[in-house]
């Protein structure tokens, strides 16, 4: 069995067909999915989607490219990580790549998710873009490695892999690992040792070869186990099992559902 680690099927053009998603998940043998939150007035929306399939899991959190919208606090985080579905803070992070000028609002929010997932005792789901030396410095400075967490679709060099490593963090690859120019990413997963290694989609985006153009959802995470077992020169389900026992070892709050 496989579980995405990282979607985001209450998107309309995913949550609009939710029960044929889902019905694919199994088709694939997907266990279990975690719909991320990216923004605050969505987070119902995801709850909503835990209650109706019991494999799904959420995060709560705000991503660092939405401005201009209701900005989080420790306490709201807290709040909702106490719910039962809720496994996960984030995702949070920088993105240097989208936006431009002063991100000192988006350091800031980063800081106050760690804060939160320290405070909750929950895992944090970093989103990270070309800002690699702010993104180690504040986990550092704000201690996230109490947390601990992961790297969700991570595209970074090798070298931030391997200090996130140190931190006590988990690195996600996504499709983009089975595009053509994704070569010294590629590289990258050979590298990092397959128990510090899970899988996501980030669908409804980034499909995978080869439905690479086309709508994602978690039903193509195994095309990412593939090119995983294919890199490493081990069986794909081996990458199954390895990767989904990382899950629940950093989402610990699911082996209690």
């Amino acid at each position: 069995m496989y579980i995405d680690s990282h979607c985001h099927i209450n998107f309309p053009e995913l949550n609009q067909k939710i029960d044929e998603v889902v019905k694919n998940m199994a088709s694939n043998k997907i266990s279990h999915a975690l719909c991320v939150s990216v923004t605050l007035d969505k987070i119902n929306e995801i709850l909503g989607l835990t209650r109706k399939y019991s494999n799904i899991y959420a995060s709560v959190g705000v991503h660092p490219d939405y401005e201009d919208i209701q900005e989080p606090d420790i306490d709201t985080l807290f709040k909702y990580s106490k719910d039962k579905k809720v496994v996960a803070i984030g995702e949070t992070g920088l993105d240097y790549f989208r936006l431009k000028g002063d991100l000192s609002w988006q350091r800031d929010r980063f800081r106050t998710h760690i804060q939160a997932a320290i405070k909750s005792e929950l895992p944090l789901i970093i989103h990270t873009r070309n800002a690699q030396d702010d993104t180690i410095s504040i986990m550092k400075e704000e201690g996230a490695s109490s947390a601990t967490g992961v790297m969700h679709c991570f595209t970074e060099s090798y070298e931030m892999a391997k200090k996130a490593i140190d931190l006590g963090f988990y690195i996600s690859f996504s499709g983009i690992i089975t595009f053509k120019n994704a070569e010294t990413l590629r590289e990258t997963v050979k590298n990092i040792p397959i128990e510090n290694i899970l899988i996501e989609t980030d669908s409804p985006y980034l499909a995978p070869v080869p439905n690479r153009g086309k709508l994602n959802e978690p039903a193509n995470v195994i095309y990412v186990a593939e090119k995983i077992a294919e890199l490493k020169g081990i069986a794909v389900e081996r990458v199954a099992e390895i990767t989904t026992n990382n899950f629940f070892t950093l989402f610990s709050k699911c082996k209690t559902l």
